[in-house]
């Protein structure tokens, strides 16, 4: 009852004319910036992060947070029409769903996308009201050490499970430690990796290290990859959803939800996981017609893992305002966003600033709604956005990358390090690296290096403090294991493959 009663404090802040605007403005900034070919959630919000530091914090993460899914509805645009994924947890999207567009139901499956978006965010969004304050009285118990054995919990899985290699995700990781090093050490006050810049003694500001890495590289990496030939665009009318959609779609809304809500609550969980599990019992589900369309464009394959993937979304806000842990690549960047306001998500920020909290969650119900409102009737004109010239789109996102960055401070050393890190986000992307995780290195190593001077100098330098808490303990094992379980599983399978090439 008593987070009842928060939620409707939080209605009242976000109700506000003012905030409205701002919540709509998010959604809309956020759908259109989504829609565009290759450009997923993270991209649209590191790219558009700038954006909402000119206004109040409040109004600031209202906006954000309807940047946050209109992007992650507008991938969905993008897989449909096109048949190219903005992010990987859309792959499934565009499996069923560009073959339903090229059977002329391009309306039918951009409707289940919405609508079901709109159910699994909504009922997600629930289960965050009610999960948070649980998980905001176990996280006020922690001490220093257990903090840092959350961040390393999600440094070691999300660079496993976010890489196609474990190696590959924990050198993505060393280039964040490293970034985040630079500066002034707050113990002994000596300068670190600044080479003489005085402009970098107060360290690298995680914004312009998220569109770095995030926008200016991937707008580079698609640039070397861009074809001549202009890229079929199925068209579009009113998107529309008749009875038999109807019956067929909502349960497989119902169970992507419940799959993809945990999931994303998880370290490491991602979207990813979800919606392949979600496409999976589905086609097993599939009975009748439903069966005989699966490869073919069967709209259950579009309204489960589109489901999941929205749940997925809420249910990384879960870790994110409680514990300040980010589980995916997206609520990273959210938290870049709460550090450039002095803000720290934790037990404390519910108590400090409830209003900004409760506000921004009672935003999202309403940013679901906005999005359904402006989706349902603006398909066919979001399909329009997606013949903007691709080497206008992307001169265009440098040149919005720079202007948000050099207006931050209006210094031209920002900018500098903003161009030699997408240098260094497209390498990444060119041999295989991961982005994530330099990202959540970036951001939580800083912390975990602080909580683990603070537990050393309680433990009077005994490194056994950092496993004598029950909580720090059974985190780290789960870090051990998340680390270990693809080599081990490697391990397991390579004499089975032996075997099999032996009798062949």
């Amino acid at each position: 009852m008593e987070s009842l009663g928060l939620l409707l404090d939080g209605f009242a802040t976000a109700l506000t004319p003012v905030n409205l605007l701002y919540a709509l403005a998010g959604v809309t900034l956020g759908t259109l910036v989504g829609v565009l070919p290759g450009i997923g959630p993270a991209m649209t919000v590191a790219l558009l992060l700038p954006v909402t530091f000119s206004v109040p914090p409040a109004s600031a993460f209202i906006m954000f947070a309807g940047i946050y899914y209109g992007g992650m509805y507008g991938g969905s645009t993008t897989s449909i029409l096109l048949n190219t994924p903005g992010e990987s947890s859309s792959m499934i999207t565009a499996l069923e769903g560009n073959k339903m567009a090229r059977r002329g139901r391009a309306a039918q499956a951009l409707a289940t996308a919405a609508i079901g978006s709109f159910v699994a965010g909504t009922i997600a969004t629930g289960l965050v009201v009610v999960a948070a304050p649980l998980v905001v009285e176990l996280a006020i118990s922690f001490g220093p050490e257990d903090y840092f054995a959350l961040a390393v919990l999600a440094f070691t899985a999300v660079s496993s499970v976010l890489s196609r290699s474990v190696v590959r995700g924990l050198a993505s990781l060393g280039f964040g430690l490293v970034i985040g090093l630079i500066g002034i050490d707050e113990q002994t006050g000596q300068a670190r990796l600044t080479l003489g810049v005085p402009q970098l003694l107060g360290g690298v500001e995680v914004v312009v290290v998220a569109v770095g890495l995030f926008a200016l590289g991937e707008a580079l990496y698609v640039a070397s990859r861009l074809r001549h030939a202009e890229p079929e665009i199925i068209p579009v009318g009113r998107a529309f959803l008749g009875r038999s959609d109807w019956s067929r779609s909502w349960r497989p809304w119902l169970r992507g939800t419940a799959l993809g809500f945990p999931f994303g609550a998880l370290p490491g969980g991602g979207a990813e996981i979800p919606t392949f599990l979600s496409y999976s019992i589905e086609r097993r589900l599939a009975r009748g017609v439903a069966r005989e369309e699966y490869g073919r464009g069967a709209i259950e394959g579009v309204a489960g893992p589109e489901a999941a993937n929205n749940a997925s979304a809420a249910g990384t806000l879960v870790p994110l305002l409680t514990l300040g842990l980010p589980t995916s690549a997206t609520a990273a960047i959210m938290l870049a966003a709460f550090q450039q306001y002095g803000l720290q998500p934790g037990p404390q920020l519910f108590d400090r600033d409830p209003a900004l909290v409760w506000g921004m969650i009672a935003s999202l119900f309403l940013g679901n709604a906005m999005l359904l409102v402006l989706n349902l009737p603006l398909a066919p004109l979001w399909a329009k956005v997606l013949h903007v010239p691709r080497p206008y789109l992307y001169a265009g996102i440098v040149l919005f990358a720079a202007l948000g960055v050099y207006a931050l401070n209006a210094s031209w050393i920002d900018l500098v390090v903003l161009y030699v890190l997408g240098l260094l986000g497209f390498a990444m992307r060119r041999f295989g690296l991961p982005v994530a995780p330099a990202v959540i290195g970036v951001i939580l190593g800083p912390m975990a290096e602080i909580q683990l001077r603070r537990a050393l100098a309680i433990g009077a330098g005994d490194p056994s403090v950092l496993v004598r808490s029950p909580v720090s303990a059974v985190l780290l094992a789960v870090a051990a294991l998340a680390l270990l379980s693809p080599l081990a599983r490697r391990m397991l399978t390579r004499p089975a493959r032996a075997g099999r090439v032996a009798e062949d």
